[in-house]
């Protein structure tokens, strides 16, 4: 089966894959999950320490001022609507979940600036709750991979959680991000070198079978 042949590479390369944001509790990982929107995980690492060292916690955040916040951030892309987020969603933290992150897609995706990938990464790495979130590099070697035919990233999830065991949601999105980042990027790729496309991906799929007939 073709999933399962693809989980093998990825627990052989990438056993315990580590959240590649830095972060010390659920509320600093909600903050850099929020942040790495249309920004590189590396930028979001660069900015935080200064963030949390006056706004790490829902309560200091909450306090402080957009212009803060914007000044600590100020780098990466969407700044001023990320800095208006983050203290509308931890004052709305204070006010509904008394200061802590729920352990709840649906009360996390109520939280402004959080949508449903942001949320599951939560649940995933934060409580260790089964989830499976697909942003589009996931997306986008779900379908060289032949694992889903989805247009959007809603439809590949549902795909991705179908083909692969519950068990290895929280791990498997995560080898999925490192493998693309060292084997599989979006432009200049090489199916036929790609320790996976070169095999898995669909034009491939159809050579082999030619080659057999």
């Amino acid at each position: 089966m073709r999933a399962q042949r693809i989980g093998t590479e990825l627990d052989d390369r990438y056993p315990a894959p580590p959240v590649p944001l830095d972060h010390s509790d659920a509320f600093t990982l909600l903050v850099a999950v929020l942040l790495s929107a249309q920004t590189t995980d590396k930028k979001v690492n660069e900015v935080t320490p200064r963030l949390f060292s006056i706004a790490g916690t829902p309560a200091l955040m909450a306090a402080a001022s957009e212009l803060e916040l914007l000044a600590c951030i100020r780098h990466l892309g969407l700044a001023p609507t990320k800095a208006r987020h983050l203290k509308a969603m931890a004052t709305l933290l204070i006010q509904r979940h008394q200061g802590v992150v729920p352990a709840s897609l649906e009360a996390l995706e109520a939280l402004p600036g959080v949508g449903h990938k942001t949320a599951s990464v939560i649940m995933a790495q934060a409580f260790n709750v089964p989830a499976f979130p697909v942003d589009t590099h996931i997306h986008r070697l779900a379908a060289r991979w032949g694992l889903s035919s989805g247009r959007s990233v809603v439809e590949t999830e549902r795909d991705l959680k179908a083909v692969f065991a519950e068990e290895t949601w929280n791990r498997r999105h995560l080898q999925i991000i490192y493998f693309g980042r060292e084997h599989c990027p979006a432009r200049g790729h090489k199916i036929e070198l790609c320790p996976i496309c070169s095999w898995a991906h669909p034009t491939q799929q159809r050579r082999a079978q030619s080659a057999t007939l």
